[in-house]
């Protein structure tokens, strides 16, 4: 069955455009039927590449339609791509404001609480989709889309994420921290991949919401979409389904954990195995107590550790079984190498040097570790702000119900077996 046949009968199934990885290396076609496919001269095609990697935009790319040569470009490209950053960095600045004065704004209202928690790629995708409506309805979309850099953006703050990952903070806890990032990764990526399976999600999709629901959200999503090679509708649709369910967690497992009479260190390693992102899981902690933020944070520190690890498996995996033709020699390793997404590498010796770095310089280094962070935000802002801007609003809606079922039935099984984990692992722990 082909590709426009089977997108006919699963609205879910991914289209051959828009990866947001590019890291593979791809074989020239000289399929001539190639040349003619639509999009040849989408100026927007150009943007499925790392934008760091200039030599690679002549390489066709089989599992889509051909990339715009390279080549000079005229004054009036640049003054379009000009345009179209400007607009980026003013939605990124409005980002910025929203996140840091809206919790001001509702200080005494009502709406204090869930102003405080709102992070900021609520405020970058909303501001992308509205700056998107503007520019598709005024004409404007396809002549500025070369500015939306979403890959460079991402990679760039995931690079720098590695900073606030400080490998001596999770060894203080090494043994019921690990031991559960491992156990609680495993059984709900499995669960998730499985469910998603039985419910016939595409494979990249699956990839999305299992490393997003059982790993540390966003962050996971795109370390995953990097090494499959989804499309940024799917990104989108994983990032908006974390957001959704993060939120209420905030308030709600606190809640729990004080009902269920959990001891301080049970609780915290229950809120860090479960909430998808780590500034939620800041806030969720917060509430359940001081003893309970710190084991809260050194377990999602630990998940988040893992990331990399996920991403080596599932190039691996998708490389070797979920893309392999059939009769096709099996890959080399130098194929692996050029498929696995690089700034993973990145992410890990950001950590391994902050690590280091705040050994040496003690106190005083954190001021510096706090630009870095400060920065990596910054990055994310203008990633989340892009993919608003890219996103297809149609795409999101042909994929139904079925992948909010999959990922709520996740959270759900996440929470069962966090609490057992946390429970056997962490009780009478003491920080």
């Amino acid at each position: 069955m082909s590709t426009d046949a089977t997108r006919a009968t699963d609205p879910s199934a991914p289209t051959d455009r828009d990866p947001v990885a590019v890291d593979a290396t791809v074989t020239p076609t000289t399929d001539p039927a190639a040349e003619a496919r639509p999009g040849a001269t989408d100026p927007t095609a150009a943007t499925r590449l790392d934008p760091t990697d200039q030599a690679t935009e002549t390489r066709p790319d089989p599992t889509g339609p051909p990339l715009v040569p390279a080549g000079p470009r005229s004054g009036a490209f640049w003054a379009w791509t000009g345009l179209g950053l400007l607009i980026v960095l003013a939605l990124a600045a409005l980002t910025r404001y929203l996140e840091q004065n809206v919790p001001v704004f509702a200080e005494g209202t009502a709406l204090e609480d869930i102003a405080a928690a709102i992070e900021y790629p609520v405020y970058a995708i909303v501001l992308g989709l509205l700056g998107n409506a503007a520019v598709t309805l005024s004409g404007l979309r396809d002549r500025i889309a070369a500015a939306f850099r979403t890959e460079f953006f991402i990679k760039t703050g995931l690079v720098l994420l590695g900073a606030s990952i400080n490998l001596a903070v999770i060894a203080s806890a090494a043994g019921p921290a690990i031991a559960q990032a491992v156990l609680l990764i495993s059984g709900v990526f499995l669960f998730t991949w499985w469910l998603a399976g039985r419910l016939g999600l595409d494979d990249k999709l699956r990839a999305l919401l299992a490393s997003a629901v059982s790993i540390c959200g966003v962050s996971a999503a795109i370390a995953a979409a990097g090494a499959v090679r989804a499309r940024r509708e799917q990104l989108a649709y994983a990032a908006s389904l974390v957001i959704v369910f993060a939120l209420p967690s905030i308030f709600i497992l606190p809640w729990l954990a004080d009902v269920l009479g959990l001891e301080p260190a049970v609780a915290g390693a229950w809120i860090g195995g479960n909430i998808d992102t780590t500034a939620a899981v800041t806030a969720a902690g917060a509430l359940a107590g001081e003893e309970a933020l710190q084991i809260a944070s050194i377990v999602k520190v630990t998940q988040n550790a893992l990331m990399g690890v996920v991403a080596v498996a599932l190039t691996a995996y998708f490389t070797l079984r979920v893309e392999r033709r059939a009769g096709a020699a099996r890959p080399k390793l130098v194929e692996l190498w050029h498929r696995f997404p690089k700034f993973v590498l990145g992410f890990i010796a950001a950590s391994v040097i902050a690590t280091w770095y705040l050994d040496a310089a003690g106190s005083d280094g954190k001021a510096t570790i706090a630009v870095v962070n400060d920065l990596r935000v910054w990055f994310l802002i203008l990633a989340f702000v892009s993919i608003g801007l890219e996103v297809r609003v149609t795409a999101l809606r042909e994929a139904g119900w079925r992948p909010v079922a999959v990922f709520a039935s996740a959270t759900v099984f996440n929470l069962l077996l966090a609490l057992g984990l946390a429970s056997l692992l962490f009780r009478d722990f003491a920080a």
